[in-house]
C-alpha cells in the first residue's frame, strides 16, 4: 500500500501569530521532514544552518532572505535551494507562510 499524505490548503493549515513565528511539522519520515512556518511581519529567524539540503518555498507574503551573505527578496511563489550548511536568515516583510523541505536521503 503506498503511503501518502494530503493537505488540501496550506494556507489554512497554520494561523499566522499576531507578534511571532509558528512552526508545524506536517510530514516526517526517514528521507524528508516538512515544516510550515508563519511569520508576523517583521519577525526573523536569525542567520543558521542546516546539516542537510534544504527546500524552501514562499507560499504567501514578502520576505528577505539572505543566501550566504547574499539578500533576495521573495515572494508568493518564489523557491529556493540551499546545500548542506549554507548560512541563511529569513526575515518577514509582511506576514509570510513558507513551506521548509529538509531532504534526510
Amino acid at each position: 500500500m503506498p503511503n501518502y499524505a494530503v493537505i488540501e490548503n496550506l494556507l489554512k493549515e497554520l494561523g499566522i501569530p499576531k507578534d511571532g513565528t509558528l512552526s508545524r511539522t506536517i510530514h516526517r519520515d526517514d528521507k524528508v521532514k516538512v515544516v510550515l512556518f508563519g511569520f508576523a511581519g517583521g519577525q526573523e529567524l536569525s542567520q543558521h544552518t542546516a546539516s542537510v539540503p534544504a527546500i524552501i518555498e514562499i507560499l504567501s507574503g514578502e520576505a528577505r532572505v539572505t543566501l550566504d551573505g547574499e539578500e533576495k527578496e521573495l515572494s508568493r511563489g518564489s523557491w529556493v535551494f540551499m546545500d548542506a550548511n549554507l548560512p541563511h536568515a529569513i526575515y518577514a516583510r509582511t506576514e509570510v507562510v513558507m513551506l521548509l523541505t529538509m531532504l534526510n536521503g
